[in-house]
């Protein structure tokens, strides 16, 4: 039987997109999968809508929780929970391609690869799908500072070969992770050349605030999270701003 996949979700407010979130992944060709959703103290139909798929489907697995705490602290509650050799993530309003797990977890096992992400678009609706986002062959630690280039969406860890891990309850708590599973048990992560996932464009925030916010939470990874001196930050985000203009084909 193939290796069991634990898929972390978590999920606030999520009525809008969340069934077409679960439903891209009922439509994996790979099926050993588990999926863990927790719920953030919703308080619109998340619950209802997460529970009757979870009648449907027996791998679709809940947790809610009685305090909001945000993303990082909803994926911790998954991770906790998820009993899969392979940890993979998928936000409630992101999608991946039926042939996601397959390709990757493919690319992993043929591989011997212990850290895997994929290329990826961004969309606001079906009809409505952005270019492919360029992603790098292979990354360590110190090619990963110039740069968050692993989508959350496209991560897959083989959790056997890896320290534990939780995400750290700050700002770009996903890309501190990646950086600190890197550094940690050091291994490289590997960029499989598939455009596999579906990243969602928020309407709310403009494209340009949302670079500028990252831009600072970037600066305090680097300086809070990595510790990392002055100079070595600022050689990084340099690089950072250069990869930006070079994202996209």
């Amino acid at each position: 039987m193939d290796d069991l996949v634990s898929i972390i979700m978590p999920a606030y407010n999520a009525e809008k997109y969340i069934e077409e979130a679960i439903e891209s992944v009922l439509k994996q060709t790979y099926r050993n999968w588990e999926l863990i959703i927790v719920n953030d103290c919703s308080i619109d139909a998340t619950e209802q809508i997460v529970k009757k798929y979870q009648e449907q489907d027996e791998r679709i697995k809940f947790h809610s929780l009685t305090e909001n705490h945000g993303v990082a602290n909803a994926r911790n509650t998954a991770l906790q929970n998820a009993v899969g050799r392979y940890i993979a993530f998928l936000d409630s309003d992101d999608m991946w391609l039926p042939e996601k797990l397959e390709k990757q977890i493919g690319f992993m096992k043929i591989n011997n690869y212990v850290f895997t992400y994929h290329q990826y678009r961004h969309f606001a609706s079906r009809d409505k799908v952005g270019k492919i986002v360029n992603i790098p062959l292979k990354l360590g630690y110190k090619e990963a500072l110039k740069g968050n280039s692993m989508g959350c969406l496209t991560v897959c860890l083989d959790k056997s070969k890896i320290k534990p891990f939780l995400m750290p309850v700050q700002r770009h708590e996903d890309y501190i992770t990646w950086l600190n599973v890197l550094k940690e048990n050091e291994v490289e992560a590997y960029g499989l050349q598939s455009d596999l996932g579906r990243y969602r464009i928020s309407s709310r925030d403009s494209i340009s605030a949302n670079k500028f916010k990252s831009a600072i939470w970037t600066w305090k990874v680097y300086r809070e999270s990595q510790n990392l001196s002055i100079l070595e930050s600022i050689c990084c985000f340099s690089y950072y701003i250069i990869g930006g203009v070079f994202k996209y084909v």
